[in-house]
């Protein structure tokens, strides 16, 4: 009787232990591929950042214009944008729908946007829309540098076919409507 209790425990913790890896696996995968997106995104590589984005989101937005608003926002000689301290939080477990794995990547980064270029119209403007995205206490001014020093928490929605390469939808509550055609209903739900 021992015996057989000894042996479920011993089955049940292994199982466990191989479910953990597993996890532990695809939460590697999926910040190896979320951070190539961030530094392509760094080393202003914007083909290869396009590259990353999941190609069903482009039925949203096409490619090349993707492609354009990337290259405004993070080549733009007006404002210099520098991302750094990206940190990842919860990886949710990814899940099998239609053929193919979502998973919610929760993750943190410093954002310094330096706006000493803009007239100062446009620097409130673009401080009201910094403080509704991102929340009044996570962005400061810098008045020294003309810059905003932003906190910024993110959500990311990792797919995959097969658990090793990763594509990614940058999820915002604002954008739910047009990510309609993209994610399926169970994972918009966690918005």
């Amino acid at each position: 009787m021992k015996s057989r209790l000894f042996m479920f425990l011993f089955v049940m913790m292994s199982f466990f232990a191989v479910a953990q890896t597993k996890q532990n696996s695809d939460d590697a995968a999926i910040k190896k591929s979320l951070n190539y997106f961030a530094n392509s995104i760094m080393s202003k590589k914007i083909d290869q950042a396009v590259n990353c984005i999941y190609p069903k989101f482009f039925t949203v937005v096409p490619k090349d214009q993707m492609t354009q608003i990337l290259n405004m926002t993070y080549n733009n000689p007006f404002m210099k944008i520098e991302i750094n301290n990206m940190k990842f939080g919860n990886i949710e477990k990814p899940e099998l729908i239609n053929g193919e794995y979502f998973s919610i990547a929760h993750y943190i980064f410093t954002m310094k946007c330096n706006m000493s270029s803009l007239n100062d119209e446009m620097k409130k403007q673009f401080s009201t829309m910094l403080t509704k995205r991102y929340g009044q206490n996570n962005v400061k001014y810098l008045p020294k540098e003309g810059a905003y020093l932003i906190n910024a928490t993110m959500k990311a929605c990792a797919v995959s076919k097969d658990r090793k390469s990763w594509k990614f939808v940058i999820l915002e509550k604002e954008y739910k409507p047009n990510l309609v055609k993209v994610l399926p209903k169970k994972i918009l739900d966690k918005l």
